[in-house]
């Protein structure tokens, strides 16, 4: 009796989408080739049904690993989707953070300009009238104090929105990096793998 043959890739991507993330699935592969010599040289009809029977029931454990490893990929995908999104939002945010702290640094020269604009003509008026109204003059600097004071809000509030953007950024760029380094340690982790089972192949045991 002889085993049929199956290409060398083929064996091994069955066998990487079987081995999941390798807890146990390897040596149930091995059990159940083992367990098909078995019920391939069974003498009687009981152990020949006994070693179909475990055939079974490790090939349901493959299937149901196999069927988890799918969907953590699946998810991982979802993942990386979720973060290009993610991305892009931030990317989206910060530049118009930018835009509103320019219009705020605008905002903020108009205002200086205006202020300036106004002590020159308080100083004038005070030169031209000998005796100001110092209850519209106080007034009026108080108003500028409370421009001035409000502008700084807006720009301080900008600048915090700005820097907690950043930060964001900062954290799903390490993020994306960890993942990326999860999934080049998996392929270097199957490239190994695949290369002792090739080394296996071409020096079989006799």
């Amino acid at each position: 009796f002889s085993l049929p043959f199956f290409p060398a890739d083929e064996v091994i991507r069955k066998r990487l989408l079987i081995d999941g993330d390798g807890a146990g699935d390897d040596r149930r592969i091995n059990l159940l080739v083992k367990s098909f010599i078995k019920w391939c040289n069974s003498g009687s009809q009981e152990e020949g049904y006994s070693q179909y029977q475990r055939m079974l029931s490790t090939l349901s454990q493959c299937e149901f690993s196999m069927g988890k490893t799918l969907l953590v990929y699946d998810m991982n995908l979802r993942e990386m989707e979720n973060y290009e999104k993610i991305y892009k939002e931030i990317e989206g945010s910060i530049a118009g953070a930018h835009e509103k702290i320019a219009e705020c640094k605008k905002q903020i020269l108009q205002a200086k300009r205006i202020r300036k604009n106004r002590q020159e003509y308080d100083a004038l008026a005070k030169v031209i009238q000998h005796h100001p109204d110092r209850h519209e003059t106080l007034k009026e600097l108080e108003a500028l104090g409370k421009e001035l004071e409000h502008l700084s809000h807006i720009k301080e509030s900008v600048e915090d929105k700005l820097e907690l953007r950043r930060k964001q950024f900062h954290v799903l760029l390490s993020t994306i990096h960890e993942l990326q380094q999860t999934l080049e340690n998996d392929e270097k982790l199957s490239e190994v793998e695949e290369a002792q089972e090739t080394s296996l192949e071409m020096d079989p045991k006799p």
